[in-house]
């Protein structure tokens, strides 16, 4: 007699909660999945980005001749990589030429140190080096004498921790299949996803997901038109400035503005420790910290608020927070994650706001 309402009552109780169990058991899937979904993540996310671009190109013809939709992402594609290759065929030479003068420099650099600073630091603390320049570059000298012998080091390394290794070779090749699939399909599968929505629910989600969609397309080109705008004023500032490596410094402390103050402090850091290796004095410092300093000013004041403002519609806080909270999570994927799934949560958040004010529960 009692087990009938029990089971009544469970089955009105998963009735009432259905989609909250749903989403709770989807969620643990995707935590279960975590350690593959990198790839899938990051290609995701590029084929939202670029399915613009793609569809663009799907109107460019001459005559009756038009792109299709698989050459256009074949074209797309080849652009992306193209690009991410120039970067490394750019970067990659500086940062070895200046690696060498780094290694050349530094002991004269410890030597420069040890005859103005420490003198100042033994009168007033009785504090002295122990560090001998002479036997730093002794130091240096082997090590790239040995250099060779990197590579069976790494090799050795890849030999005990195969697994690994082959899954990271895996996922680099799997993002770019992953990427054409769902950059050719991307218009059949929101599509697909549109005719799954219960129709009652149809048009508030399309017009929710319509807002998110205008609010993140806004942001990501404000957000790129910066990046490219600030690694052009680093790049530029710290050449006038004399720095050798102004061009990959400029590079890394634009191209990383995405991530909220990491671009400038790693930019900062990175030009002091070059400058302080390259120059001879400490006032030639100093035009490198205006550099910054007025990189600051512009994007601050001038770039951000023209280019993204307020589109995003969350504090810089929880923009820390959320990067860092999806960085957590998903690794490097997740930091691309964090804005987008930020900005879907502060439009959510928007409409539960306004149902709330018109709502009796606020007006009563």
């Amino acid at each position: 007699m009692t087990t009938e309402p029990k089971k009544t009552a469970a089955k009105n109780l998963f009735i009432d909660n259905r989609w909250l169990i749903i989403t709770a058991i989807f969620a643990f899937i995707i935590y279960l999945l975590l350690p593959i979904l990198t790839p899938f993540l990051v290609a995701a996310i590029l084929a939202y980005m670029c399915d613009p671009l793609v569809d663009r190109l799907c109107l460019v013809g001459v005559g009756k001749f038009r792109i299709g939709r698989t050459l256009a992402t074949v074209l797309v594609m080849a652009g992306i990589f193209g690009i991410i290759t120039l970067l490394l065929l750019i970067l990659i030479p500086l940062l070895q030429k200046e690696s060498l003068l780094i290694a050349e420099r530094l002991p004269s650099t410890i030597n420069n140190i040890r005859t103005t600073v420490e003198p100042w630091l033994q009168s007033k603390f009785g504090i002295s080096f122990a560090i001998d320049g002479a036997q730093i570059q002794d130091i240096i000298t082997k090590n790239w004498k040995t250099a060779g012998g990197l590579l069976g080091d790494v090799l050795m390394m890849a030999g005990n921790n195969g697994m690994a290794l082959i899954g990271i070779i895996a996922n680099i090749l799997l993002l770019p299949v992953v990427l054409f699939y769902l950059l050719r399909d991307w218009d059949i599968f929101v599509a697909r996803i549109g005719q799954l929505i219960p129709r009652e629910w149809h048009d508030k989600t399309t017009n929710i997901a319509s807002e998110i969609d205008q609010v993140l397309a806004e942001f990501l080109r404000g957000q790129l038109s910066v990046m490219l705008a600030m690694s052009a004023f680093y790049a530029i500032g710290l050449w006038f400035a004399g720095l050798d490596m102004a061009l990959p410094i400029g590079l890394v402390a634009g191209l990383l503005g995405f991530v909220p103050y990491l671009g400038f402090a790693l930019g900062v850091v990175l030009a002091l420790v070059v400058a302080a290796l390259e120059f001879t004095s400490f006032g030639q410092l100093i035009p490198v910290l205006i550099v910054f300093s007025l990189g600051q000013l512009v994007e601050s004041m001038v770039l951000t608020p023209k280019l993204v403002g307020d589109r995003i519609g969350l504090h810089p806080v929880v923009v820390i927070f959320a990067l860092l909270a999806g960085g957590q999570l998903f690794g490097f994927a997740g930091v691309l994650l964090a804005l987008p799934v930020s900005a879907a949560i502060a439009v959510g958040l928007r409409h539960t706001k306004d149902n709330y004010l018109n709502s009796d529960t606020y007006l009563n």
